[in-house]
């Protein structure tokens, strides 16, 4: 029988079907060509993560000679008229890496090395930050000895209880206190201070012993010391007017600074999906636009001449754009509120030139200005999530257009109320889904009920607190705050209110495994391939976010976590962790610890017994089954040998053959460890991880070393 005849009785003609799936899927390529401009920016990021994910420092030609690969390949591709779109992937591939490079070759070298005594430190007030408890200072231009050079960067010290010194930006201080580089992860893979400090060209960390002597003050301020004392001026004056937790989030709104916000009360505000409030973002930008936008032209509006002969709508889009770009200074310039003004500064471009502007091209050229100024920030929380909540909205709204939650100009004003109601509901809910990766990733907690608080909370801040806190501002040079301050409180007590009672719902935040980072990467590329196509193509984005949801589980924990210090050490068995604390262990770890691992109950080592079936301790050893013990006294040629990885809290000084050690000195060479029991036992430190890069640290040196760098040379003999 002919392959037609088969055909015709219902058997699959292979042919046929190639031919229709090539076309099907010739059609779907040909209606997504006008989007590929929008994947320029994730090509951009595949770039920079390339270069953060490597374990050496590459030189400087290899971006220079992958510029030089991409340019030739959009020449050969623009002239034959093919592939073009691949070729300039491949460039903007190269421009994110060489972004990267050049951003980190310009940073000042980090401070690896500080003497571990009091020191006497000497600067000029960069910020003063105000704390639930006190407050915290950053000096620059600091100098620890008279002789020595100023140090390359920046450091932060708490200042001593009491302290009540009045400190500006700009004043020269001097003061006396405990300081430290920036402590290295809590664990592989943990939350790496190191690398947020050096593109903060933060040098160290401390706190002060006793208190602040001041030796100038301020004189010549420059526009970053302006700008950071009216920070500081705005929440004094807040603070003043409003005192308590209310004040704290009023300064936080006004400025950006939360420092002041007791510790509980930021936990349920982040526990009922309300923390993105406190983050000035792009919500806040759009709010302070929009509300400078309705008021130019509200008033120019009731100016008959103006009406006449000027632009009222493009006048009052440039001032609200100008209203913006001032609170984006005011509150610090955080990546959310680039990225905000960014696309409204497009969105008035538009008014301006009669076009429309807004939309997915706008959040691409925006995500492109921001990773070519600052690529680092690719790797943060504010970057990934106020970009996936703008993406995911603005695709959203795009296809529900002309559906049901659009409302139509006859309907009455009762249902147009409640479609107002059903849209922020479904825009909660859209932005709550997008961002719950990547706060999964970074925070290891996702909110469960954020889609009510924010029903709730939005609407509030957008129509009272927000404006009132705009009069407050305005009403400052006249010492007329408290007049605004004290309705824009009202509205900050119900939305504290609202965290309240939804962070205590059952079940509201809870605690998640640690991702892995190609988890959230799969997410990042499932929830780009899902927004920027519009044909069937995108549901194949469903495909990674699946897997990247699912990969807390998809991958093994450590069996065994050993601190920095090796003060703490935790053995994971049987749904806890069994840990040995020892004096001095750091809180800071044990919380990290806790949230990456889901929130597994910690249960302390017992000096003898058996803690679980994996686990027999005595008070000279811990054995622990798949091929490990920790060391409480024995001698370490006890177990030599014996098993695959020997652990002791205390240095190791004698060579044990046979056997994987991890001590005091393998955590001060390599930092924290992680340790994986089974056949054959894996280990991972910090350094193995991170690799050799400018933000770690190199392997410290002896003592003998470090005093042998200081001899003179001895004399030659002639």
């Amino acid at each position: 029988m002919s392959t037609v005849a088969l055909a015709r009785f219902g058997v699959l003609d292979r042919a046929g079907l190639h031919d229709r799936i090539a076309a099907a899927t010739i059609g779907l390529a040909a209606g997504e060509r006008p989007r590929l401009l929008l994947w320029l920016p994730v090509a951009m990021a595949v770039g920079v993560a390339a270069y953060f994910a490597l374990r050496a420092e590459p030189s400087l030609w290899v971006g220079a000679l992958g510029l030089a690969a991409g340019l030739a390949a959009v020449t050969v591709c623009h002239r034959a008229r093919r592939g073009l779109p691949a070729a300039i992937a491949v460039l903007a591939v190269a421009v994110g890496f060489t972004a990267a490079h050049l951003r980190t070759a310009t940073m000042p070298p980090a401070i690896h090395e500080l003497p571990f005594r009091a020191l006497v430190a000497e600067g000029t007030v960069a910020s003063v930050d105000v704390l639930p408890d006190g407050r915290r200072v950053r000096l620059t231009s600091v100098q620890l000895l008279s002789d020595m050079p100023p140090l390359p960067r920046d450091i932060r010290l708490r200042l001593a209880a009491g302290d009540a010194t009045p400190l500006m930006p700009g004043d020269r201080v001097r003061l006396r206190g405990l300081i430290r580089p920036p402590a290295p992860p809590a664990a592989p893979g943990a939350f790496d201070f190191q690398r947020i400090a050096f593109f903060d060209r933060l040098g160290a960390v401390g706190f002060a012993l006793g208190p602040v002597e001041m030796l100038a003050p301020a004189v010549a301020s420059s526009a970053g010391q302006r700008l950071a004392a009216l920070r500081q001026s705005v929440v004094a004056r807040t603070l003043a007017a409003v005192p308590g937790t209310e004040g704290a989030v009023a300064a936080a709104l006004l400025t950006g600074q939360r420092g002041a916000i007791p510790a509980g009360e930021l936990a349920r505000i982040r526990d009922s999906g309300l923390a993105h409030l406190l983050a000035v973002s792009g919500l806040h930008v759009g709010i302070v636009a929009a509300l400078g936008f309705l008021l130019v032209r509200l008033v120019l509006g009731l100016w008959p001449w103006a009406l006449l002969h000027l632009h009222v709508k493009k006048i009052a889009a440039v001032a609200g754009i100008i209203g913006g770009l001032g609170y984006m200074l005011l509150t610090g310039s955080q990546v959310p509120m680039q990225r905000a003004i960014a696309m409204a500064a497009l969105f008035a471009l538009a008014v301006v030139l009669d076009r429309t502007g807004i939309g997915l091209r706008a959040l691409a050229l925006a995500g492109c200005a921001v990773l070519l100024m600052q690529p680092e920030a690719l790797l943060g929380p504010s970057f990934q999530m106020s970009f996936a909540a703008v993406l995911a909205l603005i695709a959203a709204w795009e296809a529900v257009r002309g559906t049901w939650l659009s409302p139509s100009g006859h309907r009455t004003l009762l249902v147009r109320a409640g479609y107002a109601v059903l849209a922020l509901a479904f825009t909660s809910l859209v932005a709550s889904a997008a961002t719950a990766p990547f706060a999964a990733f970074h925070f290891q907690r996702v909110q469960v009920y954020g889609i009510a608080a924010n029903a709730v909370a939005v609407p509030l801040t957008s129509v009272w607190v927000m404006p009132w806190g705009m009069a407050a501002l305005a009403l400052m040079p006249f010492g007329l705050e408290a007049v605004a301050l004290r309705p824009m409180a009202l509205g900050i007590s119900g939305i504290l209110a609202v965290a309240r009672e939804v962070a205590s719902w059952p079940g509201a935040a809870p605690q998640l495994p640690a991702m892995p980072g190609w988890g959230v990467a799969a997410c990042g590329l499932g929830l780009c391939w899902l927004c920027l196509w519009r044909t069937r193509l995108r549901l194949f984005g469903m495909l990674p976010l699946a897997v990247g949801l699912a990969s807390p589980w998809l991958v093994r924990p450590p069996d065994i976590l050993v601190s920095p210090d090796a003060r703490l050490i935790a053995i994971r068995a049987e749904g806890a962790l069994h840990v040995q604390s020892l004096p001095g262990a750091s809180r800071f770890v044990r919380g990290i610890w806790d949230e990456r691992s889901g929130g597994l109950p910690f249960v302390p080592l017992p000096p003898a017994g058996v803690p679980a079936q994996a686990i027999d301790c005595t008070p000279g050893a811990c054995p622990i089954g798949g091929g490990a013990v920790l060391l409480r006294g024995d001698p370490p040629g006890r177990w030599c040998g014996r098993v695959a990885v020997v652990i002791s809290a205390e240095p190791v000084r004698a060579r044990c053959g046979g056997s994987t050690v991890i001590d005091r000195f393998s955590v001060w060479r390599d930092g924290a460890h992680a340790v994986w029991l089974g056949d054959q036992p894996a280990v991972l430190s910090d350094r193995a991880w991170r690799g050799e890069r400018p933000w770690v640290a190199p392997v410290p040196r002896t003592r003998a070393q470090r005093e042998a760098d200081a001899l003179p040379p001895a004399p030659r003999d002639e």
